[in-house]
């Protein structure tokens, strides 16, 4: 006899990790399918976590007390307009538990983050995926019109994740302006730092303007602390009270909210990466379509790679050169940016993956 698990886990997709590259003959290995940053903590950050694992034997500050300050300071909001998760995507999931009842719709983009669905409906919501218009963007005028009585949480995100696409400022000011007042607009800022379009909307300012926004951050891009996990949301103080009764408790590390501090002391030396990255993903972006290929532009710090029909034929390809990519079947690739080299390694396939992918 087993014991009885909860029905309908069968239909519900477990999240993927971006797979490791496998190894080849003489070929150093690039992992360029988690989006991760390429480069290793800066020495400050690690030093703060090795002081904060001589406490391991203590429970970490729930309130994260000490970095609340100092992300309130940096955006210029109160403390109490911040809930802190083991990483934004936790933080995902407390706002749709706070937000939305069983049976209550959950919208968003699609294709977009591919924990939306999967949040939305262990949580006993119903997700509602909105297609992307023709050029990969958030259709806001189709998801306006999905807007149904049981709508609750709208995810934003910007730029998009798989594809890099930016939304601008007044766009997502009417489209959040057009929202009822009582379903929640959350704008999912994973890749701001890479974000240099000065048209783009921010999440901050809108949070400012609209009560019924709350905006989505991660330390684990820009910052580089994917394996510490740390994200947060800025909202008014009522709902981040509420994000907090359904918490995971202890969920943020001492270690992580140590690495935290110490990266936002760090700031000066940390842009100084995001503006390499910047730049490689811009001599990558110029380098795959001068070699024939449809790839967007991105304000990521990944591209897209509009492979359709040919996506597992040039998943192959990459996989043969070392080097792991995220393949969506049937649809395209989304590429990492990694170090120059990992990225030279790309350019080096281009030439020979247009002659698979349709123009």
């Amino acid at each position: 006899m087993t014991v009885a698990t909860r029905t309908g886990l069968d239909t519900i997709p477990a999240y993927r990790q971006g797979k490791s590259p496998a190894p080849a003959e003489g070929l150093a290995p690039y992992k360029l399918s988690s989006n991760e940053n390429p480069y290793p903590p800066l020495p400050a950050v690690v030093e703060a976590v090795a002081e904060a694992a001589a406490a391991l034997n203590l429970y970490p500050d729930m309130s994260a007390a000490a970095l609340a300050g100092a992300v309130a300071r940096h955006w210029g909001v109160q403390p109490e307009n911040l809930a802190f998760g083991a990483g934004s995507v936790e933080v995902a999931s407390q706002l749709i538990h706070a937000v939305a009842s069983p049976g209550d719709e959950v919208m968003f983009a699609w294709r977009s983050f591919e924990a939306y669905p999967v949040l939305a409906t262990v949580s006993g919501a119903v997700p509602v995926p909105v297609p992307l218009t023709a050029d990969g963007g958030h259709d806001l005028d189709a998801m306006l019109a999905a807007i149904t009585d049981k709508t609750r949480l709208i995810f934003v995100c910007n730029p998009n994740n798989p594809n890099g696409a930016v939304l601008s400022a007044d766009a997502v000011e009417a489209f959040v302006a057009a929202v009822p007042a009582d379903i929640l607009v959350v704008i999912d800022e994973a890749y701001l730092h890479f974000n240099v379009d000065p048209g783009t909307a921010v999440g901050v300012d809108l949070f400012r303007r609209h009560p019924h926004v709350a905006v989505l951050h991660t330390f684990s891009k820009a910052y580089g602390l994917a394996g510490l996990r740390l994200g947060y949301a800025i909202a008014r103080p009522e709902l981040v009270a509420n994000l907090r009764k359904v918490a995971v408790p202890f969920a943020v590390t001492a270690l992580a909210q140590a690495a935290g501090l110490a990266s936002l002391a760090a700031e000066g030396q940390l842009q100084e990466r995001i503006d390499v990255l910047v730049a490689e993903r811009e001599r990558l972006h110029a380098g795959l379509l001068a070699a024939g290929l449809p790839v967007r532009p991105s304000q990521a710090n990944f591209l897209w790679l509009d492979a359709g029909v040919a996506t597992a034929q040039v998943a192959a390809a990459f996989e043969a050169a070392a080097i792991a990519v995220r393949a969506f079947p049937g649809e395209g690739l989304r590429i990492s940016i990694g170090s120059p080299e990992a990225n030279d390694r790309v350019l080096g396939l281009a030439r020979r993956l247009a002659v698979a992918v349709p123009a």
